[in-house]
């Protein structure tokens, strides 16, 4: 898959991992990896900048003599993740277009 496509549609894959309630990054990315591959150098980096977007908040939680950091959506998180729901009929078009599979108006 490209790159670009990729990285965007992993973004949508953690906040909706996270409309479940909070999760840690082992968790996203075993939960995740179920549909597309992930690994710790490509979540920790989305986690950053949804974080510094507002997206998602975090919190600190001792676990095994350890801090595990719990993620959890925002308002703003959760609206984002509704916009994007909201406009997959546009993207699905696109790719029906893309595949030949969307009948043109010309025909």
């Amino acid at each position: 898959m490209n790159t670009q496509i990729k990285k965007g549609l992993l973004e949508y894959c953690v906040l909706s991992q996270l409309q479940g309630g909070e999760s840690y990054g082992y968790q996203m990315i075993k939960d995740i990896s179920e549909y597309i591959s992930i690994s710790e150098s490509t979540l920790y980096p989305i986690l950053r900048r949804l974080e510094a977007e507002g997206l998602v908040q975090t919190r600190n939680v001792e676990h095994n003599n350890r801090i595990r950091r719990y993620f959890s959506l925002t308002e703003e998180g959760k609206m984002r993740l509704h916009n994007f729901v909201e406009e997959r009929y546009e993207l699905i078009r696109v790719i029906e277009f893309i595949s030949g599979k969307e009948q043109r108006r010309d025909e």
